[in-house]
């Protein structure tokens, strides 16, 4: 039995898999097509590997690392067979995660040291961001923490109410105001009320209009600075939600919100609903910023703490 299969539940393990699986058979119905008739590994298998990896939504510059390494694997061995392609992908891609030190945690979890431990969630709407907030906090509650939530999407009436849905049916306090309120005093306020109940965890929601980049960053900035006047080091993760689904569009958001303000880990959403999983290679790769959580279903359990060999094994397997 392999090291992951050895952390992770069979049932998480399954929900993965199923998660990825509109991916994977995307993925393998391309390769196939790719080697056909094909004995060993040679230029032009190479070539169309190039494609398959770049319309699986791997993005451009992964892709040619990994072609890079397969490259430099074939000159070494000589002879590589088509029967080895997946094996060695599934070595390189792994390798290539290895080098950007992220996706090695299995848990839900945060610093003990840290509280509370405050977190500003990112994104534009319609990423599944309320979600995923939602489904952490329930993570979080599961481990035994206290948990406040912070409706600082002040932009969107609908937004406040999803989080409110949210906090009912996770059973945890949340602090808000009315639409059209000042995030930053929203943030103020959750921080203050989560210091004077001992909280744990701290999740603030922020709004997502990128179309207007200078006054988002403002925005972000002023909720920086008014929380930092409850707990000096706050926020200590600004998670920023993409959707999966989106593919290249998902990097070209993740591009935008990491010069509107310091994006310090990511999640990506959707993943059950789409054949642009490789994404989520490209995304670790390339901002060489931790993709810590992933969607891979609509259940309340269905947000998974990223693990790229866990990853690997079931996009490969």
């Amino acid at each position: 039995m392999s090291f992951f299969k050895k952390i992770f539940s069979k049932e998480k393990k399954e929900t993965l898999d199923k998660g990825l699986e509109k991916s994977k058979e995307s993925f393998f119905g391309k390769l196939s097509k790719a080697v056909v008739g094909k004995s060993k590994v040679d230029d032009d298998v190479l070539d169309n590997l190039e494609e398959v990896l770049v319309s699986s939504d791997v993005g451009v510059n992964t892709t040619l690392k990994v072609i890079d390494r397969i490259e430099e694997r074939v000159a070494r061995d000589k002879y590589v067979s088509t029967d080895e392609l997946n094996t060695i992908l599934r070595e390189e891609i792994a390798g290539l995660l290895s080098e950007t030190n992220v996706g090695n945690e299995t848990e839900f979890a945060v610093p003990e040291n840290t509280k509370p431990y405050v977190m500003m969630v990112v994104g534009v709407n319609g990423v599944g961001k309320t979600t995923t907030i939602g489904k952490l906090a329930h993570q979080f509650k599961q481990k035994g923490l206290k948990v406040v939530l912070g409706a600082a999407d002040t932009f969107r009436a609908a937004a406040i109410d999803q989080l409110q849905v949210w906090a009912e049916r996770v059973e945890v306090p949340i602090v808000k105001q009315n639409m059209g309120s000042d995030p930053a005093s929203v943030a103020y306020d959750t921080l203050t009320s989560a210091v004077a109940q001992d909280a744990d965890v701290v999740i603030i929601d922020t709004a997502g209009r990128l179309h207007n980049k200078v006054n988002l960053m403002n925005e972000l900035s002023k909720i920086k600075r008014v929380m930092q006047k409850v707990v000096g080091d706050a926020p200590h993760d600004v998670l920023l939600v993409l959707d999966g689904s989106t593919g290249q569009n998902a990097f070209e958001q993740a591009k935008q919100f990491t010069k509107a303000t310091e994006v310090s880990s990511l999640a990506v959403t959707k993943l059950d609903g789409t054949a642009k999983g490789g994404v989520v290679i490209g995304i670790s790769d390339q901002f060489q910023i931790p993709v810590k959580y992933i969607g891979v279903g609509e259940g309340i359990d269905d947000l998974q703490v990223f693990n790229k060999h866990e990853f690997v094994d079931s996009f490969f397997n």
